[in-house]
């Protein structure tokens, strides 16, 4: 086997001397591979939702151009990554074959089901077929491979819940488990598309660190994903409103906390212009977490200066220690996350 770089330099077709997720083609040629790389047998991928809506949009809700359009996208670069977002996703599937150098060093064996927690946007993919489109959870399954590299991360398809459960939450984890790390007991917390994915599992989260001295505000769009997140109760706080709109959502905010607004933010929507919302229902000294890859970080930091404000904001990182481990426990500790993720996205 070919010795090959631990970042997957070596798949890199152009420019030269770039890492894969900024490059603009991969070689995604299955037939050999590298002795530091796992060849993945993909059953399904699971595309960001920023990146999945914006591909929607384009082919006008219809399936088949849907199809095309990532079909398009992987031929030109050997890899999905959306040309407008930026953003790819993760997939699912089974391991076909371990490079060399690796074998007896992961914990991993051919066979073993694992879904991939780095992008789509730097993993080298093949699609043979397009099987089917779910639309509603940003899921497309095909027949196809793919390769991690050794400095790749993935989480093994734990036994206790169906595939598909699993992976629309490990497609997230990020979110909840930076969630743990940044609310502190007897913080106020909004969280901008709480009744979404990422933001039902932030608003557990949330509720679990803040604890009964902090506040928990969910911010959603649709009158069903208000009416989802009320039922669940993780929030002091539900109301429906156009994040887009900052000055509007601003005063409800001033109304929810007697003009004191939130220690944090945390931003999961996957539409853009929600910066200005974000910044301004925080408070001088909190912090915003922009976990949305639609965010414009030029909007948010020239936002924030035009309005005076000294907010701390932080990247989404999707990647955080344990992030796999803490969020599928999310779903193991609460009987109604499970069953509301059950229903949405493994039924």
């Amino acid at each position: 086997m070919k010795k090959g770089n631990k970042y997957g330099l070596h798949r890199v077709i152009e420019p030269k001397g770039v890492l894969p997720q900024p490059a603009n083609k991969l070689d995604n040629n299955m037939d050999e591979i590298y002795d530091n790389e796992i060849l993945i047998d993909v059953k399904t991928l699971n595309i960001d939702s920023a990146s999945f809506t914006q591909i929607e949009e384009q082919a006008g809700g219809d399936k088949e151009k849907i199809a095309q359009i990532m079909l398009d996208i992987v031929a030109k670069q050997g890899k999905h990554r959306n040309p407008v977002t930026g953003s790819g996703g993760m997939l699912l599937g089974v391991v076909e074959k371990i490079g060399e150098a690796l074998e007896g060093k992961i914990n991993l064996k051919v066979g073993d089901k694992i879904a991939t927690l780095v992008s789509l946007s730097l993993t080298p993919l093949r699609i043979d077929k397009i099987k089917d489109i779910r639309p509603d959870i940003d899921q497309v399954d095909i027949d196809g491979k793919a390769i991690l590299f050794e400095s790749g991360i993935y989480a093994k398809i734990p036994d206790d819940m169906p595939e598909t459960l699993a992976l629309s939450a490990l497609d997230v984890a990020g979110a909840p488990a930076q969630t743990a790390k940044l609310v502190k007991p007897g913080d106020t917390v909004l969280i901008i598309g709480a009744g979404g994915k990422s933001g039902m599992l932030c608003s557990y989260e949330a509720r679990k660190r803040a604890g009964v001295t902090g506040k928990v505000i969910g911010l959603c769009h649709s009158e069903r994903s208000t009416k989802r997140l009320e039922a669940l109760g993780f929030c002091d706080h539900v109301f429906s409103a156009d994040a887009t709109q900052p000055v509007a959502v601003l005063e409800k905010i001033e109304e929810l906390t007697n003009g004191q607004l939130c220690d944090i933010t945390i931003n999961n929507v996957n539409i853009p212009d929600t910066e200005m919302t974000s910044i301004l229902c925080t408070k001088d000294t909190g912090l915003v977490y922009f976990f949305s890859m639609a965010t414009s970080f030029t909007k948010a930091a020239l936002g924030a200066e035009g309005v005076g404000s000294d907010v701390t904001m932080i990247v989404g990182n999707g990647y955080t220690k344990g992030h796999a481990e803490i969020t599928l426990q999310l779903l193991r500790e609460s009987e109604k996350l499970r069953n509301i993720f059950t229903e949405l996205y493994a039924s």
